[in-house]
């Protein structure tokens, strides 16, 4: 790993935050708040955070409702390794131990769950996908980095986000919140108990913008209900969302954001997306003897429309899904040892259609290869099976042993529902070598992977882990990787994206505070890439490697902090000069892939009515382009929460976004011959009142 290399305030800042954080851990003994250390994702059952083999970050209740994030960008700069880059309204772009990746199969690399259920079909993401969880009123998150062990598979490449939705029970309470901020910004949340064995919580949301017409209007419905079915205990939920939104487009040109009237304003006032989701699941459990039966049936539906604002002639997309299925785990404890044994069902039907109004603007290529009228138009029926099995065995008192093994086949039954090939959708041929898009003939395609997974711990006292893992991650491709092609590419040139990672570290969880540094590498391969003129490239191969640290605790009676950073290099492992794009060179950082980021907090609460948390976020410089011409110098955020109990069942909170008024941008790119930014939100005032019973 190159650590010599130039890296700006970046490299210095991360320096400043290791030695920080070395010198807290010694006196870590003297902390006396006892903290949240129980995890279920990496076992599927509730086990303490201490006995977790390999990383994993979790997000307590106190933490998610001190943030109080208007957009799921600003709670998961919580976890280390991970940066969600915020778009316009509620869009985001993922990068978990990873570039912030785009392009037509980006999303497949992160496995977002909700109580343990995956959102959507393994073949079919979203890049926003994280817009359709009610993560406001989260108990809890857990974020694994990098592949995961054998119980999950394709999806869990990068990365797999737990978000953990209120159940009725122990800690359930009415309660109501009203919320008023800058930019005519109103949201509204409730939440209702049910005989004690139901709950319903609702998020409503309606933002004016901070850019020219960009507001937009959420609201989020999550539901559970507890009883007993067939002598276990059943779970069932339902999560309903719906977004109605004006979206901005990019402002072009080297430093814009910095421009005050530019950075305000809008481009593409007709941009905009409107999408819902419903999902509907269980979660029944029946012990067994000597084992634990976990059965999860689930059923989903998704549809969206939205203008291509980012892409010449601006083409109209809409998509949607069905689709069912089962997880299903027996988990066995025998002597010292305990297995999980289980297959994991799911079918989905799939429809996407690309339609471009009018003629492209810009030069003659563009306008000639990417013409006017339909251009895709198909539907998808997809099956996967995956049977796995987990073992966690103790060797000693000290030495804990994972051994695990995944196998997946996934089916796709195309079905092209317009003309074939690379035309026009009258069938004529488009100029300067063909148009930009590729319809294949009605087809099917079958794709089998098996993962290994390692793990090992060594517990040399009851309050510190080390451990080390070893393992696979995989995803089949994309539908839209398959099927929505571009000219020159082949879909025989797709293979199944797949990851080999490293990881080694450390974890400590007292009474009092906890820690975790881990050093990773991993290397990944079978990519789909896209270039700076909007173009895929196929069969991609990258590096990643980095150090990760976190650490969280109470100095005294009235101070505690929390600091986690990231230092990694993501770089392209490959040589290519593509057809009609830029060059790809071996060494290369990736795009969009900042070496440093890392938040800091510190909080206040010298007696129980009053708190106060003053939050750094810091992320570095990153190249735009996969030739390193281009960057963005990164930026700090200084954000400041206030809470006050104004009596024991009402409380009044005030946060601060963007205290300095740092002027920054939320995403920087460079294409098709131009920077492009996302401005960020200049300083915001927000204020709520709240309300539980």
């Amino acid at each position: 790993m190159c650590w010599s290399e130039e890296t700006g305030l970046g490299r210095a800042t991360l320096m400043r935050s290791i030695v920080f954080t070395l010198l807290l851990l010694p006196a870590a003994s003297a902390l006396a708040q006892t903290l949240e250390e129980i995890v279920v994702t990496s076992e599927r059952r509730e086990s303490p955070l201490l006995d977790n083999i390999g990383n994993v970050s979790l997000l307590n209740k106190d933490e998610i409702d001190d943030e109080a994030h208007a957009h799921v960008h600003e709670l998961l700069l919580k976890s280390p390794g991970t940066w969600i880059s915020r778009g316009s309204g509620q869009e985001n772009l993922t990068a978990i131990r990873s570039p912030v990746l785009t392009g037509a199969g980006s999303c497949g690399a992160f496995l977002t769950l909700e109580d343990g259920v995956p959102t959507r079909p393994s073949g079919f993401c979203n890049v926003n996908q994280l817009f359709e969880i009610q993560s406001e009123s989260a108990q809890s998150v857990e974020l694994i980095r990098g592949p995961g062990n054998a119980l999950y598979g394709s999806n869990a490449l990068h990365g797999t986000i737990n978000f953990r939705l209120p159940s009725p029970g122990a800690g359930a309470a009415p309660a109501a919140s009203i919320e008023l901020g800058a930019n005519d910004f109103r949201r509204f949340r409730g939440a209702a108990v049910l005989a004690e064995r139901g709950l319903v919580d609702v998020v409503i949301a309606d933002d004016g913008g901070f850019r020219e017409d960009t507001g937009y209007e959420q609201w989020k419905l999550h539901a559970k209900w507890s009883t007993s079915v067939f002598g276990g205990d059943l779970l069932a939920a339902v999560s309903l969302t719906d977004l109605d939104q004006e979206t901005a487009g990019f402002i072009r040109g080297q430093d814009a954001y910095k421009d005050d009237d530019l950075n305000r304003s809008n481009p593409n006032p007709e941009a905009f997306r409107q999408a819902e989701s419903q999902r509907v699941y269980g979660i029944w459990t029946r012990p067994v003897g000597a084992a634990t039966v976990d059965v999860r049936p689930f059923a989903r539906r998704s549809d969206m429309v939205f203008l291509q604002h980012f892409l010449p002639g601006q083409p109209l997309e809409e998509n949607g899904h069905k689709s069912a299925g089962i997880n299903s785990a027996v988990t066995i404890e025998k002597g010292q040892s305990r297995t999980v044994v289980g297959l994991d069902v799911e079918w989905a039907d799939v429809f996407l259609k690309e339609t471009q109004d009018g003629p492209t603007e810009g030069s003659a290529f563009l306008q000639e290869t990417r013409p006017a009228g339909k251009h895709y138009d198909y539907e998808v029926t997809s099956t996967s099976f995956a049977p796995y099995v987990q073992s966690f065995v103790s060797l000693s008192d000290r030495w804990r042993l994972s051994l695990g093994l995944r196998a997946e086949l996934t089916r796709y039954d195309y079905d092209n529902l317009m003309l074939d090939g690379n035309t026009r959708d009258d069938g004529t041929a488009c100029g300067f070598g063909g148009c930009l898009y590729t319809r294949l003939a009605d087809r099917k395609d079958r794709f089998e992977n098996v993962a290994p997974k390692l793990g090992l711990s060594y517990h040399p006292s009851e309050d510190v882990t080390a451990f080390m893992a070893l393992g696979r991650g995989f995803r089949a491709p994309q539908m839209t990787e398959l099927y929505r092609l571009q000219s020159g590419q082949l879909v025989s040139d797709l293979d199944s994206e797949t990851i080999d990672a490293f990881e080694i570290g450390m974890r400590t969880v007292t009474e009092s505070w906890r820690g975790e540094l881990a050093v990773f590498a991993m290397a990944k391969k079978n990519s789909v890439l896209r270039d700076a003129e909007g173009f895929n490239i196929s069969d991609g191969q990258s590096e990643h490697r980095g150090l990760e640290f976190s650490v969280e605790g109470r100095l005294n009676d009235a101070w505690s902090f929390s600091l986690v950073g990231t230092y990694a290099r993501h770089v392209y492992d490959f040589d290519l000069v593509a057809a009609r794009g830029e060059t790809f060179a071996s060494g290369n950082d990736v795009d969009t892939a900042p070496r440093w980021f890392g938040t800091a907090t510190l909080r206040f609460a010298p007696v129980d009515r009053f708190a106060a948390a003053l939050q750094l976020n810091s992320i570095g410089r990153y190249f735009l382009d996969a030739e390193n011409q281009f960057s963005y110098p990164g930026h700090e955020l200084l954000n400041l929460n206030a809470d006050y109990a104004l009596n024991a069942r009402t409380s009044l909170s005030l946060r601060v976004r963007n205290v300095a008024d740092a002027v920054i941008a939320d995403r920087a790119d460079y294409a098709f011959g131009n920077y492009r930014y996302f401005p960020g939100r200049g300083r915001e005032f927000f204020v709520e009142l709240s309300y539980q019973r």
